[in-house]
């Protein structure tokens, strides 16, 4: 029988290792629940503050800030090490979320999503590369199973907290209980290593590179707009924003990207495909179980958590499981799954096909992003030359970003085309799409290894 358990690689919670451990975790979960916890909440916002014709806004602001961070945070965390960077995007971050929460009107609402977007980009960087400075090469993928973990357990108890929260003392509690956690995670991650790189003055290329972030930071706001349909020329405004994202990514991420190139380019591909494809199926996943079979939004919402622990459950088998020790191969297996699933997923709309089918193909689709997407992470940190960690973390998410903020937009878009004639049929063509970008993934997964 293969063991599960290799002890050789030692355990992320034991030693040395379990303070960072913890605050990792932390951090990361504290970001996951505040995403949901504001989708939760929304209604109640923009109802409060007069400011329903904001509502797409608020959600695309964060987004289109975190892009600019991403892109500019890389080389701050190579230049200063993570920890400055780190404490610095805390501090934009509970700044963010304390205007927000504070906030008497709907446009300082947005204000301190924007804030608080950016904040969340400088943090998302810097975490990686404190995991990369604070483990053992071989004990990297557990880390990143852990933090796997913390972004897919507020699933289950975020949106009913945050509802919970909001219903006792009000929406804005919801935001303002943000930076006691933050700052209690930042005090168990504080003393973790923090080696910065070689001391070098911003060059031309980093000032360009901002300047070509923020390119794709509009366009994925114009493009996020545009897809809501909110003015009559919404065409050419998504028109507009995707020319902006292909021309601003094609210069802030690395050479070779737009080539697949082997590598990181690779990894890079493969990790945009897989999580727009996840990103894309999940939209639809409540409206299908809805239309199709009567299911109430609760019973729904217990079919994406079925995703949710199975995501988390394939991190872990990646982290732990010898027979998936070979990473490119576990990349090309979770691909496999996700597709597969996807399609089972789609089957929801064949009244023959048992409902229990559906939600386990959902669960198998989960189970496939979870074994893929921590270890691209772990095989992206792996290319990183001495010192280039910061810039590395940063392509990688930066990509998630785009790819998944534009898949999204753009389904959004070919589903608002549909939606008052055929909406069950647009939302099943859609998920298939989703299917079919998944299966695309073993494209660039064949060349993972440089």
């Amino acid at each position: 029988m293969t063991a599960v358990v290799d002890a050789a690689v030692g355990s992320p919670w034991r030693g040395r290792y379990a303070r960072t451990t913890v605050g990792v975790f932390a951090l990361a979960f504290l970001f996951a629940f505040e995403a949901l916890a504001v989708a939760t909440v929304m209604p109640d916002v923009a109802a409060d503050l007069d400011g329903l014709s904001w509502y797409a806004v608020a959600f695309a602001a964060p987004l289109a800030a975190g892009v600019v961070a991403l892109a500019a945070s890389g080389v701050q965390v190579d230049r200063l090490g993570p920890a400055p960077v780190l404490r610095r995007g805390l501090l934009v971050f509970c700044a963010g979320v304390t205007v927000a929460g504070l906030a008497p009107t709907m446009p300082l609402f947005v204000l301190g999503r924007l804030v608080h977007g950016y904040g969340g980009g400088l943090i998302g960087v810097a975490l990686y590369v404190v995991i990369a400075q604070a483990y053992p090469e071989a004990m990297r993928p557990r880390v990143f199973a852990v933090l796997t973990t913390a972004w897919v357990l507020p699933a289950l108890v975020g949106p009913l907290l945050a509802a919970q929260v909001a219903e006792l003392v009000g929406w804005r509690w919801v935001f303002l209980g943000v930076p006691a956690v933050a700052v209690a995670a930042w005090l168990l991650v504080a003393d973790a290593p923090s080696r910065p790189g070689p001391a070098a003055d911003r060059d031309a290329r980093d000032r360009g590179r901002l300047r070509w972030a923020l390119t794709a930071a509009a366009g994925v706001l114009a493009v996020s707009l545009g897809g809501q349909q909110v003015v009559a020329w919404w065409p050419l405004l998504v028109a507009v924003g995707l020319g902006a994202v292909v021309a601003g990514a094609g210069r802030v991420l690395p050479a070779g990207a737009w080539r697949l190139g082997a590598g990181l380019p690779a990894v890079i591909g493969s990790r945009a495909a897989i999580g727009t494809a996840f990103a894309a199926a999940e939209v639809y996943v409540p409206l299908l179980l809805v239309l199709e079979r009567g299911l109430s939004l609760a019973q729904a919402g217990w079919v994406l958590t079925t995703g949710a622990v199975t995501w988390s459950t394939g991190a872990v088998l990646a982290a732990r499981w010898r027979l998936l020790a070979d990473q490119p191969g576990r990349v090309r297996a979770g691909a496999l799954l996700l597709g597969s699933g996807i399609l089972g997923l789609a089957t929801v709309s064949l009244p023959v096909v048992p409902l229990a089918v559906v939600v386990a193909a959902w669960g198998v689709a989960g189970l496939g992003i979870g074994m893929a997407f921590s270890t691209l992470s772990v095989l992206a940190l792996a290319t990183a030359a001495e010192g280039e960690a910061g810039r590395t973390s940063s392509s990688l998410q930066l990509a998630d970003h785009l790819s998944n903020s534009v898949g999204v937009a753009v389904g959004g878009v070919v589903f608002a085309a549909f939606a008052e004639s055929a909406p069950a049929p647009a939302a099943t063509g859609l998920v298939l799409a989703a299917a079919v970008v998944a299966f695309l993934a073993l494209v660039p997964a064949a060349r993972l290894r440089d």
